[in-house]
């Protein structure tokens, strides 16, 4: 399809609705390997939207859980998966005026992304930068905008503070990681397995504690001289959220970022009270839907971070637009090192 404004493809009789394009389709919640790559009509783009030709995607845990109906948003069926996109505006929407046709942008959905053609919002994207190829683009949003919504809007991690940081092999665990170093914390990390924390050291993670040789307490409070730390960020939950609660300093705040270990863990709130916790929900793209100009705050800061390579993601794979079964298979496996892309 060529690069037309949605007014001019009004104007000139085109539909746009004749045009096909392949996406991958979940008809029913469950296995991830029933999804089918159709070929389906391609998007319009509404008031306020780009259309963009997706380049790359980063599909993500959230995402996988989202296919089997265990997120909490469950789309109508059948529908599109994935957040995360790079690629070249097609066409605008009425309003659309913060991009122009032939941009190359990131930027993010709910849902929708692993497909070759995706609308999107235009406030939902921005300009990628001239550093970054489409699978790092791709890598970006969701990562950094939940670590810096967590540490930065909802933690207030402070310089010298002390950051302990779970799943931190992963895409939103090592964009915690990285920028909380970048805010001058002292940044302490969890991962299983000598390769993931082989390879948190390679990517400047100094101090890394294998939860493959037991619990995390001890070697934290050792770590902290017996004070433990102020901030956790936790996508975990389960028994590390648990221990956490055991090794934190008086005033800290625990951010909880998700469950990937399973369980939602339940909280005695006698000892948030003895060592006056702070429990904080993060939750960063509601975040920006509930307070849009908190949300725009949030963006800046991050673009800034961006430009000036404070911060930057890090892809362990790229696999073709064809694979995203088995971006999912490793993503369950946990074999994933930072973010997963799929290019097309």
């Amino acid at each position: 399809m060529g690069g037309i404004s949605w007014e001019k493809s009004k104007e000139i009789g085109c539909t746009m609705k004749e045009n096909m394009h392949r996406a991958w389709r979940c008809h029913v919640f469950g296995d991830y390997h029933d999804l089918k790559l159709e070929s389906v009509p391609q998007p319009l783009p509404g008031p306020g939207q780009v259309l963009v030709r997706v380049r790359a995607l980063a599909p993500g845990f959230p995402d996988m859980l989202m296919v089997q109906g265990l997120y909490q948003l469950k789309p109508a069926l059948p529908f599109t998966p994935c957040a995360e996109f790079a690629g070249e505006v097609v066409a605008l929407g009425a309003e659309a005026n913060s991009f122009a046709v032939g941009d190359a942008v990131l930027g993010s959905v709910r849902f929708g992304a692993a497909a070759e053609y995706v609308v999107a919002d235009a406030s939902a994207c921005q300009a990628l930068p001239t550093e970054y190829d489409w699978g790092l683009g791709a890598a970006f949003t969701v990562a950094f905008k939940t670590a810096y919504v967590g540490l930065v809007t909802r933690g207030h991690l402070q310089p010298n503070e002390t950051l302990l940081v779970h799943g931190a092999s992963g895409g939103v665990g090592l964009a915690a990681a990285q920028l909380g170093a970048n805010l001058g914390a002292r940044v302490i990390a969890t991962a299983s397995g000598a390769a993931k924390v082989n390879a948190l050291h390679e990517l400047g993670v100094a101090e890394v504690i294998d939860l493959t040789r037991g619990g995390f307490r001890e070697e934290v409070k050792s770590l902290t001289g017996g004070r433990g730390v102020d901030v956790v960020f936790d996508p975990v939950g389960g028994d590390v959220f648990d221990e956490s609660l055991r090794c934190v300093a008086p005033f800290a705040r625990v951010l909880l970022i998700g469950f990937a270990g399973g369980r939602i863990p339940e909280l005695k709130v006698n000892m948030a009270l003895i060592k006056q916790l702070s429990i904080i929900g993060v939750r960063a793209g509601e975040y920006g839907r509930l307070n849009p100009e908190g949300g725009a705050e949030v963006d800046r800061a991050l673009r800034d971070l961006m430009l000036t390579g404070r911060v930057r993601p890090h892809v362990c794979a790229r696999l073709p637009f064809e694979n995203l079964p088995e971006a999912f298979d490793r993503i369950a496996a946990r074999t994933v090192v930072g973010r997963l892309i799929l290019e097309r």
